[in-house]
């Protein structure tokens, strides 16, 4: 890819998504909502809500859009079965659970096996979808994908073929997702005579690697800010290389550098999953004045990290910010005795 990055149309964007395999599972686009008294009583700015909550399967959130697209590639490639794994509670598994279901697909999951290791929230879910669940003693990344990889082996044994979700394919392509998501948004935007400053997420790879590929090729004056809802040292890397793989996918001439890059793992807490007091009195406050549910382990994060920036001067109160609701509300059930 040249550094020229040539701006390109929305519609031209969206024909180029277009072209990748992919499945049919959820309802887009997602709205974009005023949240009139949040913004009231954080004393502005403006805030909007992109509801990936609402988007359609398994209680919806933003998984939903990325399994399009890697799913779509898996069924591209005969795959008849789809492996995942992640932590206990992951809205990215049960997900992948229902659409697997709503295709008729086989569905495999091993989940690292943590404090929230019950049935209960997620897990409850996964099960319900008829995947095959296991806790395993492997904690995210290279040792997961680890267990993964070997269970594909054994699957491709028994004469199935199974299709792994995994990096760095799986997070290019959440990327070309969330840059299709930026489409929505800019067609969005229009219809309703705006145009907005800021877009926060909670995000440590492909959602906000696609939300800055999107803007960029767009041309747009949105800036995306990602709260990282887990420290990983090297997730400015893992967002560049999410934008530029997609950017590549997609045959964008666009390059992502880390100064595009705005990320912060200041909001994790003690670890990922684990409650702080500001996630929660953030998820209230959602809930309270929009009547709007938020998860405990990514948006409730996310949207402390925003109020924390608007309450810091970071954020003016004569801008525009829309906050991405990447949904996960089945988790609140599994943290039922920290939120109350």
């Amino acid at each position: 890819m040249s550094s020229s990055n040539a701006i390109v149309t929305r519609e031209q964007l969206c024909e180029k998504i277009k072209q990748l395999p992919q499945v049919d599972i959820g309802h887009f686009p997602t709205p974009l909502e005023e949240c009139p008294r949040l913004s009231e009583a954080l004393g502005g700015p403006r805030i909007l809500i992109k509801r990936e909550d609402c988007s359609g399967l398994a209680f919806g959130g933003n998984k939903v859009r990325q399994l399009t697209f890697t799913i779509g590639d898996g069924v591209n490639q005969g795959a008849d079965t789809i492996i995942q794994g992640a932590a206990s509670q992951s809205n990215h598994c049960r997900q992948a659970a229902a659409a697997s279901a709503k295709l008729g697909l086989k569905c495999y999951l091993r989940l690292s096996r943590d404090s929230k290791s019950v049935r209960q929230g997620n897990v409850l879910l996964d099960d319900l979808a008829g995947a095959d669940v296991e806790f395993v003693d492997a904690s995210m990344g290279a040792e997961l994908d680890a267990v993964k990889y070997a269970l594909a082996a054994e699957l491709k044994e028994k004469g199935l073929k199974p299709h792994v979700l995994a990096a760095p394919r799986s997070t290019a392509l959440a990327a070309v997702a969330f840059s299709w998501c930026i489409a929505e948004i800019h067609e969005q935007q229009e219809a309703m005579g705006i145009d907005v400053d800021w877009i926060y997420a909670a995000s440590a790879g492909g959602t906000q690697g696609g939300l800055i590929l999107g803007t960029k090729a767009l041309g747009m004056k949105l800036k995306p800010f990602g709260i990282a809802p887990i420290s990983w040292p090297d997730r400015t890397e893992r967002i560049r290389n999410a934008a530029n793989d997609a950017a590549t996918i997609l045959g964008l001439d666009i390059v992502v550098n880390d100064d595009d890059v705005r990320n912060t793992d200041d909001y994790v807490g003690e670890d990922y999953g684990s409650l702080t007091p500001e996630c929660v009195d953030a998820l209230k406050l959602m809930a309270q004045t929009e009547g709007i549910f938020l998860d405990p382990s990514y948006t409730s994060k996310a949207l402390s990290g925003l109020i924390d920036h608007i309450q810091k001067g970071r954020i003016s109160s004569d801008e525009t910010v829309i906050f991405l609701h990447t949904g996960g509300t089945p988790a609140l059930f599994a943290y039922n005795e920290e939120l109350i």
